[in-house]
Parts: C-alpha cells; structure tokens; sequence
C-alpha cells in the first residue's frame, strides 16, 4: 500500500517549476481545469488495489497517492463502445439501445447531451487524443481540437499469441508505438498559455490487444515469475445456460490451456499495463511541472475491466468482477486529501455530474447518475447506490459493497457475497435463505430497456472479440466476395 511520505515525495515533483509559470496557469480563469486520462482494458491489476501483486504500476500507484482511489468502482457496460457511449453522455446502456460495439451512438445521442459539449456551452476549450470513445464512432464538432490519427503501432514478427489473445515482445522504442504520440500531444498542451479553462482528454490504448509492446516491458515480468489467477475447474457448474455462454466464447480459455501458454499471455498482459503505466507517468511529469498543476481537477479512470482466465474467461463481456471493476482515481486541488481510500461502491455514470459540480456547470437534466462530490470531501460518507453494469440487451448486474446479483435476458440468476467470495465462486441464487437479498437487489434492476439501436455487424469490431453467429457468418460472405472479386 501507498503511504504518505510517497504521496510527498510524488506531491514535490515540479515544485521548482518557474513561479511566472504558476501565475500563467491562473490567468486563465478559476474556474479549474479538467485532465481526464482514459485507459483501454484496464483490469484491477494495478498496484494500490493490491488484486494481483505481480503488476507494476508506480506512475498510476503515485497519482492514486494523491487523490482519492476507489476500491469498488465500476463500468456501465463490459464493452469499449457503449460502456464510453454511456459515461460520456450520461445515458445508461438501457436508456439509449447502445449496447454492443456496432452501434454508432451519434443516431440516437445527440450533439447536445456529451460532456464534451457541456464544457464548451460552459466556456471551456475542449480537446483531446487517443481513445475516448470508441474510435469507430466521433463526432468531431464535440471538440475544440483532436489528434485524429496516431498512426499505427508496429507489427511482431513470427509468433503472435494464441488464437485470438494476441501478444508479443516487440524489437521498438517506447515513441514507436502510437501510446507515444498521444500523450505527447497532452504534454505539448500542457507547456503553452492557455487563455479559458480547458477540458484535456487523453485516452491511451493499452493494455487493449494486441499485447504488442516493447521487449524491455516482458522483461519486467519473466515468466518464471508469473502466477496464474485464482481459477476453479469447476466454476461454471452452478451457472445457468446464460453464464455459461457468456464464459465460453471462441474457446478462448480451451485454446490456452491446449497451447500451454497461460502463463505467456498474462506476461503479455502485465507487460502492456506496465507500458500503459509509462506513458501515463511521462504525461503526470509535463503536468507536474506545467502552470496548472494547481488548479486542474484529474479524474483517471479505464473502460472496463478484463479476465484472464477467471472463470475459464478471457477478455472482457461479462458481468462478473473481472470484466466490471475497473480503476478510478480523482485528485482535486483543494478539496481531495492525499492517499484516501473509498470502499463505497459507484459506477462510472458519476464521471459526468461530478465533473459538472466540481466546476460549478449546471447537470443537464438527461444526465443518470449523481455526483460522488460528497465521497471525494469525506471517503467515508454514506452512500446507497449501488453499481449497475450492462452487458448486451436485458442483461443486467446490481453490486454493492457486500453482494453481486445478475439476471439475464432469459431469467437466468447468479447471486454471489462480494466480501465472502471475492472470486464469485459460488452463486447463491438458488438459495431459499437468500431469496430475500436476491429480491432487494431486483429492486435495482432496470424495468425499461430500449430494443439494440442495430448497425453493421461487422462495424465496430475490437481485436479479439467474440463473434456472434451472424457476424462470422458475414464474415465468411465478406471473404468469399473478396476472393470472386479477385478471380
């Protein structure tokens, strides 16, 4: 755990920053500025949560140290697009229909309802790079300025994974890769006079697949040294149909234990946390040593969470822990003190209202979700919301700080202790002596779920992700028509 003389020691960094700097950052208004780092797939194995002690995450580590770090914090839905779609315009999955990663959010969320345009209608100069929202869907007039592009990342040579859990070491420096460019174009921000207030997204893309990073990140974790997750062969046994679908697609887990190869992968893992976490330490020093380090709120926060084998699971679209916790870190000057850890339970539909009232903008009235202003003041402060994830159309997970209740499309029920069963080894729903608790969370349930808004099936695709039978069937037609083209 962080303790306070390292919160210090990171808090002195960019003290000797020039004073002219200081008092150019404050020209530009009080109102405080807003640096929100997005991170792709990142899990809870960062090192303050303290889930996997194998991870090395010193840069993430130190701004937890600084802030506020929630140790229950959790995603709108297990998937890039909607789980972004949701916290970025305040619409819950069930509230929109954006529930998987072909559904472009801009037919159905208008231009008038994204944070983004918020803060600009507030007078704030907003912009950003990297992955925000999913990048098959922007609209570019939410934004001041855009890094559009980063290029590509270069591509491993020879052996690449296993089937679809893509990772490799790769022969480059760490500015080949696009993480590089993306948060140089937040540290060039940071350097020049700003004349409003200003909104900077940076959004990173690992630990996203490809694990493709550069060699010296494998090396930080050898595999003699890595250790498999908690993993029960007979997990899936008291699932219902549903849960047990959702754990097996492509035959993900089946492919890595035939190759041998777990081990490997999640060095794969570790090494593109590990380079995530470089880059986010490069862009926490240009701030640091910028004229707003003083008065600009940080909220740090990743999509979603990711499995590795849990539940004979990998990759992220489930509702269980590993797909649904994620890390979120806020650090607001003046009001959060250092290295305070909240156990209350929230969800990233909070982002959009706390931002809104640590800046003094009015919520717009669509927003759902409330803001967590009172926990970042007093981490202990009462708090009875619970976390609702989503997870496609009518399947849906209430958390609180002691329990998980899922119920699927078909009615299927898991219910799992949070505190007595950490991994979700057990599901309780069957249980007569739990029917009460099963009932109270119902009661969070969402009685209204707007119909899938649909879209290509083959647009939108994540590296790595599973297919539906439709999508590989187009997939296949896709190939064929390709090949009679070329006859």
């Amino acid at each position: 755990m962080i303790e306070r003389r390292e919160f210090l020691k990171s808090a002195a960094l960019g003290a000797a920053g020039l004073l002219s700097q200081r008092a150019l950052g404050a020209e530009a208004s009080k109102r405080p500025n807003v640096l929100f780092i997005a991170i792709d797939d990142l899990n809870h194995w960062v090192g303050y949560l303290g889930r996997n002690p194998q991870t090395k995450t010193p840069n993430i580590d130190k701004l937890a140290a600084r802030g506020v770090w929630f140790t229950r914090s959790y995603c709108p839905a297990p998937v890039c697009n909607p789980s972004r779609a949701a916290l970025m315009s305040g619409l819950r999955p069930y509230s929109s229909g954006v529930y998987n990663n072909n559904n472009d959010w801009r037919r159905v969320i208008g231009e008038d309802k994204p944070m983004t345009t918020t803060f600009r209608k507030a007078g704030y100069y907003v912009c950003g790079a990297g992955k925000i929202y999913h990048e098959s869907f922007r609209r570019r007039s939410e934004w001041d300025d855009y890094l559009e592009s980063a290029g590509r990342d270069p591509e491993p040579t020879g052996d690449t994974g296993v089937g679809g859990i893509r990772f490799a070491p790769l022969d480059c420096n760490d500015e080949d890769l696009r993480e590089w460019k993306i948060t140089q174009y937040g540290i060039d921000f940071l350097q020049k006079k700003q004349d409003k207030p200003f909104f900077l997204a940076i959004g990173l893309h690992k630990p996203h697949m490809p694990w493709n990073v550069p060699r010296k990140y494998y090396d930080m974790h050898p595999v003699s040294g890595v250790n498999l997750p908690p993993y029960q062969e007979d997990d899936l046994n008291d699932l219902p149909a549903a849960g047990v679908r959702v754990a097996r697609p492509e035959g993900d887990h089946a492919a890595i234990l035939k190759s041998g190869r777990w081990k490997d992968a999640i060095q794969g893992y570790l090494a593109a946390i590990s380079y995530c976490d470089a880059m986010v330490g490069r862009l926490l020093d240009a701030f640091d040593k910028s004229a707003y380090r003083d008065n600009t709120i940080i909220c740090f926060w990743s999509d979603h969470g990711w499995h590795l084998g849990e539940k004979h699971h990998w990759r992220k679209f489930t509702l269980w822990e590993e797909a649904t916790r994620a890390p979120h870190i806020w650090v607001v000057p003046g009001l959060t003190q250092a290295n305070r850890r909240c156990d209350r339970t929230v969800d990233f539909m909070s982002m959009y209202p706390t931002l809104c009232d640590l800046c003094d903008i009015p919520v717009p009235p669509h927003v759902q979700g409330k803001s967590i202003r009172s926990l970042l003041t007093d981490a202990s402060a009462p708090w009875e919301l619970p976390a609702i994830t989503t997870y496609q159309f009518m399947n849906h997970t209430v958390r609180t700080e002691d329990w998980r209740y899922i119920r699927y499309r078909d009615g299927g029920e898991e219910l799992y202790h949070g505190t007595k069963d950490e991994y979700e080894w057990t599901n309780l729903a069957s249980y007569t002596e739990h029917a009460a608790k099963k009932a109270e969370l119902a009661k969070w349930m969402p009685t209204e779920n707007k119909p899938d808004i649909g879209g290509d099936v083959l647009q939108g695709l994540e590296e790595g992700m599973p297919l539906t039978k439709e999508q590989r069937q187009a997939k296949k037609a896709k190939r064929a028509a390709k090949k009679k083209a070329k006859q």
